[in-house]
């Protein structure tokens, strides 16, 4: 590529201004925004009129374009976005995990037909590098398990309800003035983004496209008071935490569930904003890493990584995709949780295995022990219209 790079960027929100001036403010790497294409005519931006577009064609007919950068909302624009540079040849940077966890195989199959990379180390982790590092330092390794805080907004706001006290609402609403979570917090506190990070992570550790419908999510709503209480006896905090596991048998399985996390765990730490990653190795045991989440500047600092990365020709190899490291992918699993129920009729509803621990009392009731997780996503709409709170405990 030329020593300086010619960058058309679809978005100019949050991480499109974080990279524009981590981009203008790095002192290793050069590239110019060609083009910036954005959607409201309306909107006052930061930069000169003539970097703006609100035409698509104008970056992706350029020639002289040598990277696209899409850092838009809309899933499905920015996969005809993405596909459409793709096919004129163009290498791709993006930060959406909602596109890349519905279309993972499409963007896949175009990278090898085309010949070009799509890098998207943004979509994950924030800060973090965990595709990189699964992609380059695991790549000959088994991995047995991914886990940890995918999501800085509700890891924020679990940080303020449980060590400051905080409602709710109001540790959401500071979330949203510090600019950690949407006006529609949803995707976060529902646990889609943490899901849709999930998927992506399972391709680069163990090589398996799933289908995100296929993953179970529930996020942290039904959060009670009771619940946070029950945490601080046990000595617990409680998390938002996505697992992908590889199962003896060869098969994967991934969910998104709260977490009672002890002391013990790394992840016991990693409070605020702050995402951490704990790979789990068959050879070289657990490696943790932790880095800022949520943000304009760190989520722009990872697309600039990227950028920087395309211009040494970097491409992902997903050495494990095609030397298939794993078998298919499965729900059919026993998992422990913790679950606060309303009735004794819940229970009659959502069917235990086991039932270890039992506690009823006019103000709460909960139960924990062994339940099948496909149990669990059949009565998911069920737990969520009852405010039914259920968190994973580790065996």
């Amino acid at each position: 590529m030329k020593s300086k790079l010619n960058i058309g960027l679809f978005g100019f929100g949050v991480v499109g201004q974080g990279l524009h001036y981590v981009l203008n403010n790095s002192t290793g790497f050069k590239a110019n925004i060609t083009k910036i294409a954005v959607k409201n005519k309306e909107k006052k931006r930061p930069v000169g009129a003539e970097l703006i577009t609100y035409d698509k064609w104008e970056i992706l007919n350029n020639p002289e374009i040598d990277i696209v950068v899409e850092l838009i909302d809309d899933a499905e624009e920015a996969f005809n976005i993405v596909s459409e540079a793709l096919k004129k040849g163009k290498h791709v940077v993006t930060a959406n995990k909602k596109m890349l966890a519905f279309h993972l195989q499409e963007l896949y199959d175009l990278q090898q037909k085309h010949n070009v990379s799509l890098l998207y180390e943004g979509s994950a982790c924030g800060s973090i590098p965990i595709i990189r590092t699964l992609e380059e330092y695991f790549d000959n390794e088994e991995l047995l398990k991914v886990s940890g805080i995918f999501n800085g907004t509700t890891n924020y706001i679990l940080t303020k309800t449980i060590n400051e006290k905080l409602s709710y609402e109001n540790a959401l609403k500071q979330a949203q003035e510090k600019g950690f979570a949407e006006s529609d917090p949803t995707n976060d506190v529902e646990g889609y983004d943490a899901k849709f990070k999930a998927v992506i992570i399972a391709f680069h550790a163990f090589g398996l496209i799933i289908k995100q419908e296929q993953v179970l999510n529930i996020g942290i709503t039904g959060l009670h008071e009771n619940d946070i209480r029950y945490a601080y006896e046990k000595g617990f905090k409680i998390k938002l935490i996505p697992i992908i596991k590889r199962l003896p048998d060869n098969r994967i399985n991934a969910f998104v569930l709260p977490q009672f996390i002890s002391k013990t765990k790394q992840l016991y730490n990693v409070d605020n904003e702050f995402n951490g990653a704990s790979v789990d190795c068959k050879f070289s045991g657990e490696q943790f890493l932790q880095g800022r989440g949520a943000g304009s500047y760190p989520t722009g600092a990872a697309v600039l990584s990227d950028i920087s990365a395309l211009s040494h020709g970097y491409r992902y190899e997903y050495k494990k995709h095609t030397q298939k490291h794993a078998s298919d992918f499965t729900n059919d699993v026993i998992i422990n949780v913790y679950m606060r129920y309303n009735t004794s009729s819940d229970l009659d509803k959502i069917k235990f295995e086991l039932i270890n621990e039992t506690f009823i009392s006019d103000k709460y009731n909960y139960v924990v022990g062994n339940i099948n997780l496909q149990t669990v996503i059949t009565q998911r709409e069920f737990i969520l219209k009852n405010k039914i709170f259920i968190s994973f405990l580790e065996m």
